[in-house]
């Protein structure tokens, strides 16, 4: 599991410093990475929401999926009905902390190009979402 803060850091010297505890939202619906694509889509359709936060078996948080990769996912040659979500996430990761910086945390999701991390604490729970603004 890749945390997205490496180091602590101090906020005196930024007095309005945010950390990514006091902006993140509800972890939202969460699945099992032994899920299909299509089911994965299926539930994403039913709750309305365009990512899902994916578990393992022990209840981490593996990673998050959106609506758009796994369609994407599923319109590619690699694609069966048999793919499951781990298959997609490939590498755990990226996460962030409740400690992080915002500007960290921002900084890191749009060098990847994400919409969203997943915030976790330090057994590598689902605390909530951190959503992006593009």
């Amino acid at each position: 599991m890749t945390l997205v803060q490496m180091q602590p850091r101090s906020t005196r010297s930024v007095p309005a410093a945010r950390t990514v505890e006091k902006a993140m939202g509800a972890p939202g619906p969460q699945v099992c990475d032994d899920m299909t694509v299509e089911v994965a889509l299926s539930v994403m359709a039913s709750a309305r929401t365009g990512y899902l936060l994916v578990c393992d078996n022990d209840g981490l948080c593996a990673g998050l999926v959106t609506q758009a990769r796994l369609a994407a996912f599923r319109d590619g040659d690699a694609y069966t009905d048999r793919v499951r979500l781990r298959d997609v996430l490939g590498d755990r990761g990226p996460f962030a902390s409740p400690m992080t910086m915002m500007a960290e945390a921002e900084h890191a999701a749009r060098y990847r190009r994400l919409d969203a991390l997943p915030v976790v604490d330090e057994q590598g729970t689902a605390l909530g979402v951190l959503t992006l603004a593009r």
